[in-house]
């Protein structure tokens, strides 16, 4: 069995796969905050948590004595340049995750936090770590550099990175498989509370939307996507914020949030928009412009494609983000079917036309899935090794 685990700078998702079946699942919330509390499927309870080491004790005590964990696979937000690939947790691999820590700051403490206490609680336990970024690393120059002195790629690391990695990867090898190519190139567009698109050329990222941070690309729930610069200038001098006021305005005050002055949820924004709230069909144009340019960029990146992968919560659930996303987009092969798409909600399969030029398909992310499978990966590459050693 492998334990995934995920952890926030208060939180601690946790799932226990035996084999690719996920068998139990939680999360322990709130951790360091008044009121912690452990969730495992509709039970809830409060708990003892002030840190992330009582959080993973707490479980320890869930996954009892009789299930045989034979490794934990960690997400990790930022690998930076330092890691392509899932490796075997060691400690220059954790030096080497801390060195991260400044282009993550809100996540990778977390993480290595997380790395700790399960090394507590299960000392005997090989842990493997998945980066959010490694999936981009196959990014090119062109790509990924910013038009900023050079020496700041150099000596700070400045530069486009991407995020949801395992989901894009996910969703692409899937969508090969729907396919029946062998590798897939098109767009894959994870849109949910956090959103990003990504260019695929043979299975491989070529471009994408996020950047240096999550913040850039598309509107999202709560963060801006792409804004001017200079915007940042301009708010310090005529508000007088401070840089860290600005970076919560950017990152939970604004998306849909900030444009529709009611809520971060998409249905939520949906509903009113329906009911004639103009500030919310406002925010749901912007959102879904947003992501119909970057289709459009990357078309222009890529050429001929195979497919358009939606997925996410947005993604996976939301017709009507769908339909208005590809609206006016038959003349680049892109037509949705209306009926297909309204019976493709939560669930994988194709919604274009019948003999569309470029197809369109709904596949439901597995990020957990992802990890489980590069765990398994990277144990068996390290017994392989020791065998040869």
């Amino acid at each position: 069995m492998i334990l995934v685990i995920n952890c926030g700078s208060s939180s601690l998702k946790f799932s226990l796969f035996d084999g690719e079946e996920r068998v139990q699942s939680g999360l322990v919330e709130r951790i360091g905050e008044v009121g912690p509390e452990l969730v495992v499927g509709e039970q809830r309870c409060q708990v003892v948590a002030g840190d992330h080491g009582e959080a993973m004790q707490r479980v320890h005590e869930v996954m009892g004595v009789d299930n045989a964990i034979e490794a934990i696979g960690h997400r990790i937000v930022h690998g930076g340049e330092r890691f392509f690939a899932a490796e075997l947790v060691t400690p220059e691999v954790e030096r080497g995750i801390e060195d991260c820590a400044a282009l993550a700051p809100l996540h990778n403490p977390a993480h290595l936090a997380g790395i700790r206490a399960a090394r507590e609680y299960f000392p005997e336990v090989p842990q493997v770590v998945v980066f959010d970024t490694a999936f981009h690393q196959t990014l090119p120059e062109r790509a990924y550099l910013y038009a900023l002195p050079y020496e700041l790629y150099e000596q700070e690391g400045i530069r486009r990175y991407g995020f949801h990695g395992t989901s894009h990867r996910y969703v692409a090898q899937r969508a090969a498989e729907l396919l029946q190519v062998e590798q897939f190139t098109g767009i894959t567009c994870h849109l949910g509370n956090g959103s990003s698109l990504a260019a695929i050329r043979d299975g491989q990222s070529v471009d994408t939307s996020m950047g240096l941070t999550p913040l850039a690309g598309v509107a999202m729930g709560t963060r801006s996507g792409d804004v001017d610069p200079a915007a940042v200038f301009h708010l310090a001098r005529r508000r007088e914020l401070s840089l860290e006021q600005i970076e919560t305005m950017l990152n939970h005050e604004s998306g849909l949030l900030g444009l529709s002055g009611r809520s971060q949820d998409l249905r939520e924004v949906e509903q009113a928009a329906l009911e004639g709230d103009k500030r919310c069909l406002r925010a749901l144009e912007v959102f879904t412009y947003g992501v119909r340019k970057y289709i459009g960029a990357f078309l222009a990146v890529l050429g001929r494609i195979d497919a358009v992968v939606f997925t996410g919560g947005i993604g996976e659930n939301s017709a009507a983000a769908r339909r208005w996303i590809l609206q006016d987009m038959k003349h680049l092969g892109l037509e949705l079917d209306s009926a297909r798409n309204r019976a493709h909600v939560g669930r994988e399969g194709e919604i274009s036309s019948f003999g569309a030029k470029t197809r369109i398909l709904v596949v439901p992310t597995n990020e957990e899935l992802v990890i489980v499978r590069e765990t398994r990966d990277v144990l068996v590459g390290s017994a392989g090794a020791t065998d040869h050693g």
